[in-house]
């Protein structure tokens, strides 16, 4: 189960109070101060690990505590510093700062690591406070607080392709078909629950990743049915993959379907809405050799690509990829 969000406290570690002491030592008639330093806080790191996709584990545990650092000690020992916390989150995700509502970092890239909560320093002991007028201080400096957080965990899929559509527009197929996904398929809507990767070779040296998101509806970005929770999923992409259905069950029309979709994006996000986008007319393997409704649906999208496929023969995909490949890496503009 794909867990995409989750809210959780975190807290650095506290710094170690400075120590107050005094050397005292046989044939030292004037020992003097000799407290040490605290030692600092552990801090609370997010790190982007290639091997998380899901932010299952903070949706079961929402508080998150880095260790302390220890107290210094006489003989001018530094306290022992407490221990980061790394948290492993998958690429893709944004913290946001519930109490500044703002957006603190995003773990776009694998490997990316942020500090998200500094651990206090460390207070200096009593040997600091030395002077000539002060001989024997007993001042220190206590440990500084670490910080605390109150954050939302966004997952947001990183992908170069963003499927979208219908129920039923065969984007679960077509994923199928072209990686070595396995997303549920059947002849009913809402099959596909929850994202999904599918990781595409065109050959031994190029390669592409696509999202497939569960199916819009009229009114998805409002919240009506499944899509609108899983639309930030595609919110990375850098091309949209639009399926049209030409032969729905319903009977409906495609090229409606197609502007259901469409005013969908644009409700979700105008950047989103923006990006190059190709249609692929699915299921071609349905229609009969007079019919002409591939023929209207390219006179209703004259400044758009429309390429005729079948994701359960693999009719027309090659096309499809290359002109992805072409567009996700900038060789055609869209």
């Amino acid at each position: 189960m794909l867990v995409d969000e989750a809210e959780i406290y975190v807290k650095a570690g506290d710094g170690g109070d400075g120590a107050v002491s005094f050397r005292r030592e046989k044939f030292v008639p004037y020992g003097g101060p000799d407290g040490g330093d605290g030692g600092d806080g552990g801090s609370i790191i997010f790190v982007a690990d290639p091997n998380r996709n899901t932010l299952t584990e903070f949706a079961g545990k929402h508080h998150w505590r880095a260790d302390n650092g220890k107290p210094g000690s006489g003989k001018k020992c530094y306290g022992r510093s407490g221990e980061d916390m790394i948290l492993r989150v998958p690429p893709g995700t944004l913290v946001r700062d519930l109490d500044l509502g703002l957006d603190i970092a995003d773990l776009d890239e694998v490997g990316k690591q942020v500090t998200i909560a500094q651990g206090g320093k460390g207070g200096q002991g009593n040997y600091h406070f030395k002077s000539s007028t002060n001989q024997a201080p007993r001042q220190f400096g206590p440990g500084e607080k670490g910080v605390e957080r109150n954050l939302r965990l966004v997952l947001k899929l990183i992908a170069d392709v963003g499927l979208v559509g219908l129920p039923n527009a065969g984007k679960s197929t077509f994923l199928g078909a072209v990686s070595h996904a396995k997303p549920r398929a059947a002849d009913y809507p809402f099959t596909t629950l929850e994202p999904s990767l599918g990781i595409v070779e065109l050959d031994t040296e190029r390669t592409l990743t696509l999202a497939d998101i569960p199916g819009l509806i009229e009114g998805a970005a409002g919240g009506a049915g499944l899509g609108h929770d899983f639309l930030k999923h595609i919110d990375r992409c850098k091309v949209i993959l639009h399926l049209v259905d030409l032969y729905p069950l319903d009977q409906s029309d495609p090229i409606k379907a197609y502007h259901t979709i469409r005013t969908e994006l644009e409700d979700f996000s105008t950047d989103l809405a923006a990006k190059p986008e190709i249609v692929a007319a699915n299921k071609m393997d349905l229609g009969i050799e007079e019919d002409d409704t591939l023929d209207q649906l390219r006179a209703a999208l004259p400044n758009t690509k429309v390429f005729p496929i079948s994701g359960a023969t693999g009719e027309g995909i090659r096309p499809v990829l290359e002109e992805l490949w072409k567009r996700v890496h900038g060789d055609e503009e869209g």
